[in-house]
């Protein structure tokens, strides 16, 4: 590992930690210092390997446009402990991923991948589904105001809408829905009690790979017999895609399907439900800023990407160095691993004034929430869509919103965001 600057023992602690990440302001707190101080320095934990942490905005968006240079596929790409690491490689037989997906692929292979379902999340195609998806949002919306004038935003609309779109979809049965829920919470959400596989507020850093590698077992004998339905009997829903797909002349081998199925299904609701949510807090908390935009429904696309800066579900991803290099004035070499820290990027004060106040007309709003360069999230498109064709819905239909309890964020340190949301709600 190359040397450089450290990370004081305490601030080092706190972004590792899930109930930082669950609090919030301590995160926010370290991730500022560390922007000051040491924006890109060396982590030393116990139970990890060393790695650097990287904290402003321009650093982060050199490093993620520069995919020759910082590779997914060597190592992990979410951050993990050494016996974590040392279990999923003996199991993989060698490979450091329990998933293979577009996440951990690199070039010449992830264009490959890529291409096969780009168009499906392009624009142009989205339109054809765009009548569908409005009235998903409008029975999500029914749903809520049949609850009364209370509900759990989080759980019983933020949740349950971009699911229903993305398994619409991909293919999944709506009866199906549920599992495919549970088992995305269980996947992005191991460190959470409310939402890991065994309900347990801790484990040893292999028991938690243990149950991660049974969650990813399930997916992968769920989306196994949807692979070969559909060899059999092709529809036009992006399972067929993935199942007839062909790299290089030969059908995808299972390992590659299996994870591009898991990230489609995962990823392709989890963080727009995430978004929705942190839109919804914010609104919740100043009725202001609620009236003036449903009164000016341009303001719409500047509240989405605020919502999705604000919030920032993905929050980090490790990469690692492929060959000697520079980043900020530090020098790193080939094999050092290096973690991107998203939420500090987009809490930085050079990029965003008042990072920490919800300003959804915010312009220009610079956020990377969705990446940059080869690995920009594959469904931007329909995460905007999908939280624009809702919340048209909800400030047609919406007269004042509150909050009604205290939310809660997820305890984890990969894909986080309200977790509950109480909210008390007056009809239109």
């Amino acid at each position: 590992m190359s040397a450089g600057p450290k990370i004081p023992p305490d601030l080092a602690a706190t972004i590792v930690d899930p109930l930082a990440f669950g609090a919030w302001q301590p995160l926010l707190d370290a991730y500022a210092t560390l922007r000051r101080e040491a924006p890109i320095a060396l982590a030393e934990i116990p139970g990890y390997r060393p790695f650097w942490v990287v904290t402003r905005h321009a650093d982060i968006l050199k490093i993620s446009k520069d995919n020759t240079t910082f590779l997914n596929n060597p190592a992990t790409v979410v951050l993990a402990p050494i016996m974590a690491e040392m279990f999923v490689s003996h199991l993989m037989n060698g490979s450091p991923h329990l998933v293979k997906s577009l996440v951990q692929m690199d070039a010449p292979e992830h264009p490959k991948y890529r291409r096969l379902t780009q168009d499906w999340f392009m624009p142009a195609n989205l339109k054809t589904i765009e009548t569908n998806i409005r009235t998903i949002a409008k029975a999500s919306v029914d749903k809520m105001l049949a609850m009364g004038n209370e509900c759990d935003f989080a759980r019983d609309v933020a949740s349950m809408y971009p699911l229903h779109v993305v398994m619409e979809l991909l293919g999944v049965p709506e009866s199906d829905e549920p599992l495919m829920l549970k088992l995305t919470q269980e996947l992005f959400g191991g460190q959470d009690p409310d939402l890991n596989r065994t309900r347990a507020v801790q484990m040893s850093a292999e028991d938690a790979a243990k149950i991660m590698a049974q969650t990813v077992a399930d997916f992968n004998a769920y989306f196994e017999a949807m692979a070969q339905d559909r060899r059999t009997n092709p529809r036009q829903d992006l399972a067929t895609i993935i199942a007839t797909g062909m790299i290089d002349g030969a059908p995808i081998p299972d390992y590659e399907s299996a994870g591009y199925y898991t990230i489609v299904a995962t990823a392709g609701h989890d963080t727009t439900s995430a978004s929705t949510a942190g839109a919804m807090w914010a609104l919740a908390q100043d009725p202001d800023q609620f009236a003036k935009v449903k009164a000016d429904r341009t303001l719409l696309p500047g509240l989405i990407e605020e919502a999705i800066r604000w919030t920032t579900p993905v929050q980090h991803f490790m990469r690692t160095v492929a060959t000697d290099t520079e980043v900020g004035g530090i020098a790193m070499k080939a094999g050092d691993w290096l973690m991107l820290c998203y939420i500090s990027g987009n809490y930085d004060e050079s990029v965003f004034p008042e990072p920490e106040r919800f300003d959804a007309t915010r312009s220009p709003n610079r956020h990377i929430a969705f990446g940059s360069g080869a690995h920009q999230c594959l469904g931007l498109h329909l995460a905007r869509l999908e939280m624009k064709i809702l919340f048209e819905e909800l400030l047609d239909r919406l007269d004042s919103v509150e909050l009604a309890g205290e939310p809660k964020r997820s305890q984890s340190t990969f894909v986080g965001g309200p977790k509950t949301l109480p909210l008390r709600f007056k009809a239109a």
